[in-house]
Order: structure tokens, then sequence, then C-alpha cells
């Protein structure tokens, strides 16, 4: 029953209006939510002189009559009373740091739970709630997921461009929560599903209306524009909480990263178990009620936190900067590289308080040019030296911030091809196990096939806190870095373990096959190679969000959050065409695995996954991390310990 027992409405009466009511009164406080945001936001958008700047406001700042800053003479406090202040008149900025996370996180907890808990078992309520046709069924929800992992490309630009993190993730967050109540309501209002089937034969049950269709399709709508928003700014959203111009504020931004995983990985256990239970044996509607109560608390536990947040606003699309770089260059590409860049270039002092000056580096020299100054280009005086014509001449800020994307692209490429090792290996070994022995000791249980993904996660969830508390501690004190070593490093030791993790993957479909396959061999064999490959997730992928948040100018950070939803949208389309490539020229991939040759076909996988590593290493081993000026426009002053909630807690696990 898909939502548990119902009664069907007497003939002739009229259909409920309660979704339409339910609907019309949450849309309405969408509206109002939505309206005091964006009035809030906007009272304190500009900084004085009229011009967007790349600060941190809190809570109104000017709006709500806070005194002016300091002056030199109030600055020269003693060092205990004394905190981050900014030059130029502005307010100081206050870092709540981990003071900020049970609001932060609780949010991010609350929103995978409801998340993950709606989606991972979409495919079962189409085809059996709604009876659309499963290879429908799976077209749709294919659709569903690669729209919903490039929607955080536009999300992340209105983000940097012209919202901001927190009112992005205010709006993204209220966007989910109604899709998940309106896929509630299709499964707990009779009128907005099918009919149960009136037999167990498909032909006998009723497809949905086009009212019915169009309720679930909204629903897929408010969730996309949920996971445009959310998906690139709420770690970017969590990092923002602490200054990265202190050693403690440095390491929580390396502990968030790795808490934040920990989190994920138990809200994605969690939906994988509990909550696809109350949906697969209880009903429906409750099934999915619990993920979009836990939707309402994420947004609960989000604002709660409002006045406590550090908010950078945005300084305008970052695209247009590097389109101007990208133009001026090419209009300049006649003319001679410039024989003293530190003399030749055009470089205006750096005012931006939070966004850090970037300095020269010789790589890209190309891009120098649109920082050249020619006797065309002209030079606005004032507060300021600016370009008359952006389109012709750039600063070296914005060359540089350039070739920060520019050197990161290859480091980012290569998790397009590990994450296509970790979708083909979840794929093929749940086929594994559905043709192996499931059960547990004599109990006669039978372990769900596709619950195997729990060992990946409990792998994953059982490394960080231990890396994360004595494994970087450790490497502290022998590499001096304050987060034990590179995210380079870190990045290749993941990719390192996912040739591993195929190699293992191939014994044991080798040994599988030669016990004879199908139920003489156990299920357990297969749970090596998905510990393994969620140790090197631990690596691979927290390091690739590290490096992108941290090397990305100030200004794309949402964008950089984008990028792992990117590869993955890439990585399951390009699976998707591997497996029919490798099954039409060879026929490894055969229904029944135990005809086919699913050892070869993890062999191809591994024999990417080193191609990859190496073509990894070489481009970290030309990576040159930003190179931050002396003075990037930031004025620190000593602040007080007692100030200072950015060191990162104890980890009780």
């Amino acid at each position: 029953m898909a939502g548990g027992g119902r009664d069907e409405p007497a003939p002739g009466r009229p259909e409920t209006s309660s979704s339409s009511s339910i609907l019309s009164f949450f849309l309405s406080f969408l509206g109002l939510i939505l309206h005091k945001l964006f009035t809030r936001t906007n009272l304190a958008k500009l900084a004085p002189g009229g011009r967007a700047g790349g600060r941190p406001e809190i809570h109104m700042m000017e709006a709500q009559g806070m005194p002016p800053a300091p002056s030199q003479e109030q600055t020269k406090l003693a060092p205990e009373k004394q905190q981050h202040i900014s030059g130029h008149g502005e307010q100081a900025v206050r870092y709540h740091g981990w003071k900020v996370m049970p609001y932060v996180i609780g949010n991010e907890t609350c929103e995978r739970l409801g998340t993950i808990g709606t989606t991972a078992n979409l495919l079962v309520y189409l085809t059996t709630v709604f009876h659309i046709p499963s290879a429908a069924a799976a077209t749709l929800l294919n659709v569903f997921s690669g729209t919903s992992n490039l929607a955080p490309l536009l999300g992340a630009f209105l983000c940097d461009a012209y919202l901001g993190r927190y009112a992005t993730l205010a709006a993204a967050s209220i966007a989910s929560f109604l899709g998940m109540l309106v896929l509630t309501l299709t499964a707990a209002i009779p009128s907005l599903h099918p009919p149960p089937c009136a037999s167990s034969s498909s032909t006998s049950c009723q497809g949905p209306t086009h009212r019915q269709l169009a309720a679930l399709l909204a629903s897929f709508a408010f969730l996309v524009v949920g996971a445009g928003g959310i998906r690139p700014c709420n770690l970017a959203f969590g990092a923002d909480q602490f200054d990265p111009a202190t050693a403690a504020g440095r390491r929580g931004i390396a502990s968030f990263f790795n808490w934040y995983y920990f989190t994920f990985t138990i809200a994605m256990m969690v939906s994988a178990t509990l909550i696809i239970y109350l949906q697969s044996n209880i009903n429906w509607a409750i099934g999915l009620a619990v993920p979009t109560a836990l939707m309402a608390l994420s947004c609960a536990l989000f604002f709660m936190g409002t006045r406590l947040y550090v908010r950078v606003r945005p300084e305008g699309s970052p695209f247009t900067s590097f389109a101007q770089v990208l133009v001026a260059a090419a209009r300049k590409r006649r003319l001679p590289a410039p024989a003293s860049p530190a003399d030749d270039l055009f470089d205006p002092p750096h005012r931006s308080k939070l966004v850090a000056k970037i300095k020269h580096t010789d790589q890209f020299r190309w891009l120098d040019k649109a920082a050249v100054v020619t006797a065309e280009d002209a030079v606005v005086d004032g507060m300021s030296a600016a370009a008359a014509n952006p389109w012709r001449l750039c600063t070296v800020q914005q060359v540089e911030e350039v070739k920060v994307l520019a050197r990161m692209i290859p480091v980012w490429s290569s998790s397009i091809v590990y994450y296509v090792m970790l979708t083909q290996l979840g794929t093929y070994t749940v086929f594994q196990v559905m043709q192996s022995d499931r059960r547990v000791g004599r109990s006669g249980f039978e372990v769900p096939a596709g619950s195997m993904v729990v060992f990946n996660m409990v792998a994953l969830t059982a490394w960080l806190p231990v890396y994360d508390r004595a494994v970087v501690p450790a490497l502290r004190r022998v590499t001096g870095r304050e987060e034990g070593i590179s995210q380079l490093q870190r990045i290749g030791i993941g990719l390192a373990l996912s040739v591993a993790t195929m190699a293992v993957a191939v014994a044991v479909e080798q040994r599988r096959r030669g016990a004879g396959g199908g139920s003489s061999s156990s299920w357990a064999w297969m749970v090596p190679q998905q510990a393994m490959a969620g140790l090197s997730e631990a690596f691979a992928a927290i390091g690739l969000n590290e490096l992108c948040y941290k090397e990305s100018p100030e200004s794309m950070r949402s964008v950089a959050g984008a990028l792992s939803p990117l590869a993955l949208a890439v990585a399951s389309y390009a699976s998707g065409a591997m497996v029919t490539a490798v099954e039409r020229a060879t026929g490894w991939l055969a229904q029944d695995i135990d005809k086919g040759r699913v050892d070869l076909f993890y062999l191809v996988v591994g024999a990417m996954s080193a191609a990859n590593l190496a073509y990894f290493v070489v481009c970290a081993l030309w990576y040159r991390s930003k190179n931050i000026a002396d003075h990037g426009g930031v004025e620190l002053l000593q602040t007080s310990s007692k100030h200072n909630a950015d060191a990162p807690p104890a980890m009780a696990v």
C-alpha cells in the first residue's frame, strides 16, 4: 500500500483541496522569509563609498547603527582586548569558529538525512506507488540526478555574484523542504498518487494522471533548486566561520572538512538502513515524512545561528572577471612579454579586506599581457586606480585569479576517472553479492545486496576521527604543516588506494569464479574492496574538496564547491557510456555475471585508475600553490585567546 491503509474517495465527490491549501501556505511562508532575508541583506550590501566588497557582515552591521570601527589609538589596546580589525572604517569581524558549528553541522547533517532519505529509494517509489515502467523510471531518475549535479554550477554563480552564501543556503534549504513536503503529500494524500494495482499483474496497474505527475515533478523541481544552492555553498559557508589568518583557524578549517564528511557518511548509513526500512516495510507516507521532518529541523537549526554567522558578501560575477582577462590577453597577444612584471604590469593598491592579494607568478605568462599598460589604455585615478575599460586592461590580481583556476582544472579532472571507479565498483559489487551466498551464519537473515555500500561508509566514518585526532597531530610534528600533509599528497594517497582497491576486486572476483560462482561463495568476500574504497574516499574526495576551497580565489569559492558535483555528473554519464561500450565490444558484462567476465572489466577499470594516478602525479609536480602577499589587504591584530573559538574540539567517538 502506498500510503498505508487509505480510503478511496466516494464516486462523484470532489477531490480534496488540502494539498493546494498546504502548498499555498508554504509558498506564502517562503515568500515572506525571502522578502525579510533579502531586505536585510540589501540594507548592508554596500560598503562605504558604495562599492560592494568581499567583506563579512555581522548581522546587519551598519544597518543596525553599530558604532564605527576603532581608531588607531583604540587599536593599541592590550593584546587580550584586541580583535581582528579591518582598516578604512570597517566594523570588527568576529569569528566564532567551533562555537557556531552545532548550527552549521547540525543543519548539514539533518539536511543530508532528509535529502538522502528521500532520494535513496525513489526508484522503488516510482515503480511501486506511481506504477511508472522501470525503464521510464530509471530514465527519469537519471535526468533528475544529472540535473541535481549540474544545478550547483548555476547556484554557485548566483551565490558568488549576487546573493552570498547565507542567502543562497537559506533559500535552498526552504526549497528542499518544500520538495520533500510535496513528495510526502504525494504518498499521504490518495488523490496525488495512482490507486493500488488490482492484482499482481502489471497490466492491472493504473498509471499516474497528469495532475499526479505534475505534483511529482514539482517536488523534483524544488529538490533540484535545493541541491543547486546547498551543494556548492555548505562546505564553503562552514569554512567561512573560521579565521584563516590564525593558525587555530586554519587547523579548524582542515578539521571541519573531516567532520563534514564524518557526519555526511553517518547520514548516508542511517538513510540506507532505517529510513529505507520505514519506506519499504511500514509505509511510504511515514517513510517520507521522517526525512521531511529532519529537513524542517535542518532549516530551524540554520536560522537559529543567524546572529552568529560570518557572512561574506558577493563581489560580483567571477566569470566576468575571468572573461575580461582572457579577452584583454587575446587583444594584446602580439605584444612582447613584459621584461619586468613587477614594473610593467598594472597592479594598483589592493584594498579588499578579506580577499587576499595574490603574488605574481611566472606560469601562463601569456595571460600577463592582459595587465600590460599600453598607450591605448586609460586609467581612472581616485581612491584606487582602475582601468577605464576592464576589457582591455586588467589588474595583476585578476590575472593571478585566472591562473589559480587554470592550475586547479588539471588536478580536478583526475577526480572524474576516480569517481568512475567508485561508480563501477559500487554497481557491480551489488551484482556480485546478488549471485553469492548472502546468509549471515545460521540465522537465516540475508544481507541486502544494495546495503553493501554501508561497509564503504563504515570504513570512512571509522577512519576520519582517527585521522583527525591522532594521525594529523603526529604528521604535524614531523612535517611542520598545520594539516599534517598537503592536500595534493592526500589526494595522491587516495588515488593510490583506488588502484589497490581495484586489484583486490579483481582477485576477489577471480576467486569467486574459481569457486564455481553463484551461492558457492560468501558475500563477505566483497567487504574488503568496499572498505578500501571508503578509505580512498577519506583521502581523495576530502582532499580534493579542501584543495578547491583553499586554493580558489575568495570570490569564487562557491563555484569551487560545485566542482565535485560536476565531476560526479561527468563520471555518471561516462560510466554509463563505458558499460555500454564494453558490453557491445566484449560481452563481459552479461546479465548473469557468472557467464561474463567482471574480473576483466575490473582489470580495465584498475588500469584506468593507475593511468589516472600517473596523470595526477604529473599535474601535482607541475602545480604551484597560491602565493599570498604578506600584506594582502587584511590588517591583522593579535587576537585574544578568550575570543578565539577556532581551535578544533576533542572528537569523542
